[in-house]
Formats: structure tokens, sequence, C-alpha cells
């Protein structure tokens, strides 16, 4: 059995403990440390010739404490740790994280899409950045580029695919929000939200909705988008998310995007409704 047992909130003090039955629970921090970092990047852990203490700190608190809290698996652990790691840009570790993800059995397709589900959140300038990163690692990897089409949309019916799926997950309350705006701009902006975020990228093959919506959870927690936030955590919950994967996709981000935004979307978690909110697509996840 696999359950979250407790998020204490005590300003900026956090700590979870995490039970789960699959994993030698007599395993010291470090030995599981050994083990996921071997599975997730195929070498033994080596000390830093430079910051030896430092890396055994961020080692045991990400491969030995956050890839055991939670009910994630390791393909999902590491899709949540590519976006995050594209969010904030940091590319030397993105790169290490998508051979990582591949690792961990994610497809290229998979990986290219949770990159390019970064786009409407934080611009096609970094994406641009992280997907140069991806393309360095499948050349690396001997992955033929460029990939599939994952496409499912055209220029005729962008707007109405994208529309559908929006409406499905946040209802009419962007367009309402906007209503206010003059002009041209009152249709102009919640229709570049519809059509650019949901047509071009919610309707793409090769994640799911729910993994969609995921994803973009742990985009807007690691950019500090307090006022989308809220919105976006029933928006994961109505795509068929629980609770328990939202607050566990917020402790795999911790360690990358740091404790002080993760606590802004736990707390919106912690808080939500559950009950309120009818999940609209069931999509079965892998254990």
């Amino acid at each position: 059995m696999r359950f979250f047992q407790y998020i204490l909130w005590a300003g900026l003090i956090f700590h979870t403990t995490f039970v789960n039955a699959k994993e030698d629970n007599t395993m010291s921090r470090s030995e599981r440390a050994d083990k996921t970092y071997e599975q997730l990047f195929l070498n033994k852990r080596t000390a830093s010739p430079t910051d030896p203490e430092f890396m055994e700190i961020l080692q045991r608190n990400i491969f030995g404490e956050t890839f055991y809290t939670g009910n994630l698996n390791n393909k999902e652990r590491e899709l949540i740790t590519v976006a995050a790691l594209a969010t904030m840009q940091t590319l030397p570790q993105l790169k290490a994280h998508i051979g990582a993800a591949l690792n961990a059995g994610n497809s290229p397709l998979e990986i290219r899409e949770t990159i390019y589900q970064c786009a409407p959140f934080i611009g096609f300038p970094r994406t641009l950045n992280a997907i140069g990163v991806f393309n360095e690692v499948a050349k690396e990897r001997n992955i033929k580029l460029p990939l599939e089409n994952a496409g499912t949309t055209t220029e005729a019916d962008r707007h109405e695919k994208g529309l559908a799926l929006q409406t499905k997950l946040y209802g009419d309350e962007v367009k309402k929000a906007m209503a206010p705006l003059p002009g041209e701009y009152k249709d102009i902006v919640p229709d570049t939200l519809t059509d650019f975020c949901f047509g071009d990228f919610y309707t793409r093959d090769g994640l799911t909705i729910q993994q969609r919506e995921l994803l973009s959870l742990v985009i807007l927690t690691a950019l500090g988008a307090e006022k989308q936030l809220s919105a976006h955590v029933v928006g994961a919950l109505k795509a068929g998310n629980d609770k328990e994967t939202l607050l566990a996709a917020m402790v795999q981000a911790i360690p990358y995007i740091g404790l002080a935004n993760a606590m802004t979307t736990i707390n919106l978690i912690k808080t939500a409704d559950i009950d309120s909110y009818q999940p609209i697509y069931e999509e079965p996840r892998d254990e």
C-alpha cells in the first residue's frame, strides 16, 4: 500500500514521511540513493572531487528520499523533473534528466511532448533552448530526428478542438474574466489562450490530458504563477489526477524549484474540495 501520511507547514519548514511497501524500508537514504541513481543514470554514484558534502546532501535528498515519496513511478517522476528543469532553464541538469527519463522507460515522444507542453507557459525562446538539449541527447543516443508528428489539429479546427478541451476543464471563466477588456482585446486575449495553449498543445498525441494537466501545474508552480495555480489545481483534478498524485508531484519538484513555490501549490491542493470536481478524463496510470 502506498499512502501520503502528512504535510506540515510551519514557515518554510517542510517535512514528509511516506511508506512504500514495494521497497525495502530497512535501506538507508544513502543506500536508496545508490540504487535509484544507478537505475536512472546507469552508473554508480561517486563522490564529487570539489563539493562532496553538498553533492551527498543533494543526492540523498533527491534519490534517497524524494524518489521514494508518494504514488508516482520513475517514468512519471522523470517527466515532472524534465518539465521543472526546462521551465527553470537549468540546461546542464535538464540534459542529464532527459537521459534519465529515457532510462526510466519514457519514449522519446513522451519526453519531447513534455518539453513542448512548456511553450504556452514559458514562451518559445526558452522552450527552444530545452528542445536543443533534447536534440543533443537524441543524437548521442542515435534516436532518429525528427520524431513522428503528434499534431491532431489543422488551421481550420484548432480553435474548435482547443475550446472543447478548455471548456471541459475550465468552463468559460477566462472569457468572462477578459470581458471588461476594451475593444478587440476582450476576444483576442481569451482566444489566444484557447488556440495557443489548448488548440496547439493540449490536443497533441504523445501525452494524455491527465499528464498534460499535471505537468502544467508543475510548470506554473516553478514559475511562481500564483494567480493561475488555483484554476490549474482544479483542472488537474478534473483531468483525473487525485490529490495524492498532485501532492507527490509537488514534492518531486521541490529539489529542483525550491520549497517556497512548491508550498504555495501544496497549500492550494490541501484546501481543494476534491468531491466538488468530477473527473472528466479517467485514464489509467502506469503502476
